[in-house]
């Protein structure tokens, strides 16, 4: 059995910091640690106490140096404990400022602060090996993004990084890629189970990096939504006119916009029947009533009759009839009472009180 004894040290009449003296018996002090003693001591402290301890968050070699070190510590006395306890609280109630480690960490704590290209360029100084788990940077971008990262990898690396997403995500992973590539990744995660720890964190510090090497967008979003919603506030005639231009240009590119654009005639196919009276409560009423009495064209007068439809009779009925006395709108009015009523609609879209009922793609 270890020596007890030699873990502390006995001077006769000594007085320990704290402790009175009681006759003249022996005192027994703390005993002289080093940094790495007094830390071990702290890190046994704090798990005995059931602390979570980001331990992991360390670089490597200081936490092998901190497992070697509660390896050699044996038995530490009382004193000593309450010694080294009272030091390390001393000295967190004198920290007035504690600042991220290391360019990396300091990236992580501005993130959304600074500019989207500063922070790429300070990355790229950074190097590949941060602070931190890789895969968290992973698990944030868009699932789009991992789809094009995912089949631009080997079979095996798609594998780690659909096993290292949530569930959830990794499900809408698999629905973005190819039927094919999605059953050969599937399959090949059956295939990871001798992969090392070291290995998989090599594999998400290769793909973040991927994502600091990517030039920083000027656009948040493509160019199809951006002349869609050009398009959205142009008149009927404009818009049409581009449109077909574009169908000799690129059809593939005009067939984007298409999807991009909302008017007023898309209300019936696009919005849930449910959700008309909040949009009805966002329009003024004479906006409303100009609208409706503009609408010269079928597919317009389809939208009035949804619209009224799919509120309380009595409501309807008033509409209807301020409809009739308001008699004929103007084009240009009609026109823009139609973007107000749809300009209504996309302000509850991205408030997210309303979903857009989204256009089913033909299968092929």
């Amino acid at each position: 059995m270890q020596d007890t004894n030699a873990l502390v040290q006995m001077i006769p009449g000594a007085q320990a910091s704290g402790i009175e003296q009681v006759d003249d018996a022996p005192q027994v002090i703390p005993r002289t640690l080093s940094r790495t003693q007094k830390a071990a001591v702290i890190v046994r402290l704090l798990l005995n106490e059931g602390a979570d301890i980001p331990l992991e968050e360390l670089p490597d070699p200081l936490q092998e140096q901190l497992t070697h070190q509660l390896g050699r510590m044996g038995l530490v006395d009382r004193v000593t404990l309450d010694a080294v306890a009272r030091e390390f609280a001393d000295a967190l109630d004198s920290v007035g400022l504690a600042f991220p480690h290391g360019l990396a960490g300091a990236l992580d704590a501005v993130n959304g602060k600074i500019a989207p290209a500063t922070a790429a360029r300070l990355r790229k100084v950074a190097g590949v090996r941060q602070i931190g788990d890789p895969w968290q940077r992973l698990r944030e971008i868009a699932v789009e993004d991992l789809a094009e990262m995912a089949q631009a990898e080997s079979t095996e690396v798609a594998a780690v990084m659909l096993s290292k997403l949530e569930t959830a995500k990794a499900a809408q992973l698999l629905g973005q890629l190819p039927g094919p590539t999605a059953r050969r990744i599937t399959y090949a995660v059956s295939k990871t189970a001798n992969v090392t720890p070291e290995a998989v964190e090599r594999i998400g510090w290769s793909l973040a990096a991927q994502l600091d090497q990517r030039p920083t967008p000027a656009f948040k979003d493509g160019p199809g939504a951006r002349v869609g919603a050009i398009l959205n506030q142009s008149a009927a005639n404009t818009r049409d006119g581009l449109l077909t231009a574009l169908d000799e240009e690129d059809a593939d590119f005009a067939d984007t916009v298409r999807k991009s654009i909302f008017i007023f005639a898309h209300i019936p196919t696009r919005i849930q029947p449910r959700d008309v009276p909040a949009i009805l409560r966002e329009v003024d009423q004479p906006v409303l009533v100009a609208a409706m009495a503009g609408a010269a064209s079928d597919e317009d007068r389809v939208v009035v009759e949804f619209l009224l439809s799919n509120i309380s009779g009595r409501m309807a009925d008033n509409l209807r009839e301020e409809v009739t006395e308001r008699g004929k709108v103007k084009q240009s009015e009609a026109e823009n009472a139609m973007s107000e009523v749809v300009a209504a609609i996309r302000t509850l879209l991205d408030a997210g009180t309303i979903i857009q009922i989204e256009e089913e793609e033909d299968e092929e």
